[in-house]
């Protein structure tokens, strides 16, 4: 085979590896889904929460019903006029498989990518507002007060030993994104499932709603109040200072962090290699004059035997005369 034809070879194998999107689906028809309103069992109605309040708080589970719809990334995922336009948000009612609009959806249709940033750190991936704090309950948007990547699966029928039972939660769960750990507690029909992204947590929260696993059991799926491990809070703090630290150095200019660098060495006394100095000196910070003269400098203060230089004293400012300083013009006597 030639080169000429191994260059064709290779370059159509990769054209074929870039895969196009198809066209979202449309999931439901209209008036396919049935809404039905679960019998209310409380005397107030809650604005705040949407629903009925002072009822008994298992009834509340006990009547609810499984969800009619589930989505299913794999066979629904594909283009909307998102993709055109420029939303980043995703589409509610397709995480929840319910989204009759398919291609003509505003909203996204794929899993919420996680190296996208949104336009509103206050609003979740579907666009929702979040609160300054949780529900009672731990349900609804969430919190903007605090990263959760970390959601309470709760009334799980348990047929099988702990690694059995968690196997099952993560097939079911990492359809959805990456998971980081799965921590069940066994006999208590409970689950902690944690995502690598808050974003994933977000759309899973809202895909298993009301679902089932292997047993045709209904999901209770809630936010999970905060870790109290110590070792978990320290694990999680260091992670956020890391991704704070990635997010300023991805904004920064290296030429700017270069030029800083090189002129606290040179101020310091300390030789930097022609290597580290990486920033541009016909065009950058520092011209080559500049770095020059800084270098000049540096040897004559380390020839003199002085230290770094130390930030120089702030003179003493005369307070000003009293009055309108006009005494010579006998203006104040006047």
């Amino acid at each position: 085979m030639s080169t000429i034809e191994a260059e064709t070879q290779v370059a159509t194998t990769a054209i074929k590896k870039v895969k196009k999107l198809k066209p979202a689906r449309k999931q439901v028809k209209p008036g396919d889904v049935e809404k039905k309103e679960a019998p209310q069992t409380g005397k107030e109605y809650n604005i705040w929460y949407n629903k009925w309040a002072g009822g008994d708080r298992e009834d509340s589970y006990s009547n609810k019903t499984k969800s009619q719809t589930r989505c299913n990334i794999k066979r629904d995922a594909g283009m909307t006029r998102a993709n055109t336009t420029g939303n980043k948000y995703c589409c509610l009612f397709f995480a929840r498989g319910c989204c009759p609009y398919g291609w003509e959806c505003e909203y996204l249709h794929t899993l919420p990518d996680e190296n996208t940033a949104l336009p509103d750190t206050s609003k979740d991936c579907f666009a929702r507002d979040k609160f300054a704090d949780y529900r009672d309950d731990m349900g609804g948007v969430g919190s903007f007060q605090r990263q959760n990547r970390t959601l309470y699966i709760g009334r799980i029928k348990e047929t099988g030993t702990g690694p059995e039972t968690e196997e099952v939660v993560r097939r079911h769960f990492k359809e959805w994104g990456k998971i980081e750990k799965i921590r069940v507690l066994q006999y208590r029909s409970v689950a902690f499932v944690t995502y690598e992204h808050e974003f994933h947590a977000q759309f899973a929260k809202e895909s298993m709603a009301c679902q089932s696993l292997d047993n045709d059991e209904i999901l209770n799926v809630r936010w999970a109040t905060e870790d109290p491990n110590p070792t978990s809070k320290v694990a999680e703090k260091r992670r956020l200072e890391d991704m704070g630290r990635e997010a300023i150095q991805s904004k920064m200019d290296p030429r700017i962090v270069d030029a800083v660098r090189a002129v606290r060495a040179l101020e310091d006394g300390v030789e930097l290699e022609d290597e580290e100095i990486q920033f541009q000196t016909n065009s950058g910070i520092l011209s080559a004059d500049a770095l020059e003269g800084l270098k000049y400098f540096a040897e004559i203060r380390k020839k003199n035997g002085l230290g770094p230089a130390a930030p120089s004293k702030a003179t003493a400012i005369a307070p000003p005369p009293a009055g309108l300083g006009l005494a010579e013009y006998d203006s104040d006597d006047e």
